[in-house]
C-alpha cells in the first residue's frame, strides 16, 4: 500500500511540475519588440512572438540583397503596428540589439509594405541569422521598394521602435 501512494505521490509531483513547467514557458517569454512615442505620451507597447504571431500575420516571397535566391518572409505588416499605436504620420527610429538605428518615414507604414519580420523560409530567425526581427519590405512586389534608401532601412536584430511624431 505504502509503495502504491509513493508512486500515486511522484506521478502526480510530476504532472504538477510538467504543468507548472508549461504555464512559466509561456509567461517567461522574452519580449522581442518594444514599440512607443518618443514624446512618452502613452506607454509602450512590448510583443512576445506570441503577441506578434496573434497581429494578422503576412508572408511573402521576395529577393533580398543579403540572400541567395527567393526568400519567404512572415510577420506583422509594420502599418498594423502604427495602427495599434494611432499613428499615422512622422519618423520611425529602428533600434537593433547593438544599438544600430534607422530612420523609417511612417509614411512607408502602408497594406502591402514592409513587415517586422519573425520567420524566414517558415523558421524563427536567430540572432546570428539576421533575428529575431527584421525590417523587410516586399522588394520584388515593387521597383520602389529596391532602392538603397528602402534597403537602408531593412533592419534587423531590431528589438525596439521609437516614433517620433
Amino acid at each position: 500500500m505504502r509503495g502504491l501512494i509513493s508512486r500515486a505521490a511522484a506521478l502526480a509531483f510530476a504532472v504538477v511540475t510538467a504543468c507548472a513547467a508549461m504555464v512559466s514557458a509561456s509567461e517567461d517569454q522574452p519580449v522581442l519588440l518594444s514599440v512607443r512615442l518618443a514624446d512618452g505620451g502613452a506607454p509602450a507597447e512590448q510583443y512576445t512572438i506570441d503577441d506578434l504571431r496573434s497581429l494578422a500575420p503576412v508572408t511573402f516571397e521576395t529577393e533580398t540583397i543579403w540572400t541567395s535566391g527567393p526568400q519567404q518572409f512572415t510577420g506583422v505588416p509594420l502599418a498594423v503596428l502604427m495602427e495599434r499605436m494611432g499613428v499615422s504620420s512622422g519618423q520611425l527610429e529602428a533600434h537593433a540589439v547593438n544599438d544600430y538605428s534607422v530612420q523609417i518615414p511612417v509614411s512607408d507604414a502602408v497594406a502591402g509594405g514592409p513587415i517586422v519580420a519573425y520567420e524566414r523560409n517558415g523558421a524563427e530567425m536567430s540572432l546570428r541569422n539576421k533575428g529575431p526581427l527584421w525590417v523587410v519590405y516586399p522588394y520584388d512586389s515593387n521597383p520602389a521598394y529596391r532602392t538603397e534608401e528602402v534597403y537602408s532601412r531593412s533592419i534587423w536584430q531590431l528589438d525596439r521602435i521609437v516614433i517620433r511624431q
